[in-house]
């Protein structure tokens, strides 16, 4: 398989940031680059990997907190989010200030919309706009290596919150069930927080989006 990963968990909210690369060509990009920026790095550096691109799931303070000062530090650019979460971007400084962390606001060098594809080196993620936990949330997901990086969406047991400005749990239920579902139950991804899972054993057990609770 072209696609290698690793997981690196930054800020006191153990957020999965996320290296991901392509095998054949060494390119890489950092998803969700939310704060703990050095220990990135030296995770980075251990890999004699070719930095590519930064993605973006959303735009929540510990997903994007350090995106606006590792694009300044590598001259990589930030792809995603989706434009509807232009307005956390504008808040990241006052969240940040609120919670202790450093961050900057930033403009992405590609918004994202539902349907565009990401390459990186021998891969290419299709972007899935999936509104609900923020409305701009894109999910990441790789056909060839059955891959995704669903950011706060979708998580093992649990779904993202909807109770944040402009959240909306039905949007939410029917992103997972109606966008990512039908990709494939094989399907691995990588949450935003806590351990990976497969889109079908959400579909079979998650409490909140398991077809025996849509009957």
């Amino acid at each position: 398989m072209a696609l290698a990963y690793r997981i690196i968990p930054v800020t006191p909210f153990a957020q999965n940031c996320s290296i991901v690369w392509c095998r054949d060509t060494k390119l890489a990009a950092i998803v969700d680059p939310g704060g703990d920026l050095q220990r990135i790095r030296d995770e980075f550096d251990k890999l004699d990997l070719e930095l590519d691109k930064i993605l973006v799931t959303h735009a929540h303070l510990d997903h994007a907190g350090g995106c606006a000062e590792l694009a300044r530090s590598t001259g990589v650019p930030i792809v995603g989010p989706h434009r509807d979460d232009q307005f956390w971007i504008d808040l990241l400084p006052e969240q940040c200030r609120q919670f202790g962390f450093e961050g900057d606001a930033f403009r992405p060098d590609q918004w994202l919309q539902d349907g565009d594809r990401v390459v990186l080196g021998n891969l290419t993620f299709n972007a899935i706009h999936c509104p609900g936990h923020t409305p701009g949330h894109i999910v990441f997901v790789e056909d060839d290596a059955r891959f995704a990086l669903a950011g706060d969406v979708l998580f093992q047991g649990s779904i993202g919150r909807s109770d944040f400005p402009r959240g909306d749990q039905h949007a939410l239920v029917n992103s997972i069930r109606q966008k990512l579902f039908p990709l494939g139950d094989d399907i691995q991804f990588i949450p935003g927080h806590g351990p990976m899972s497969t889109f079908g054993q959400e579909r079979k057990t998650n409490p909140f989006v398991a077809d025996q609770r849509f009957g």
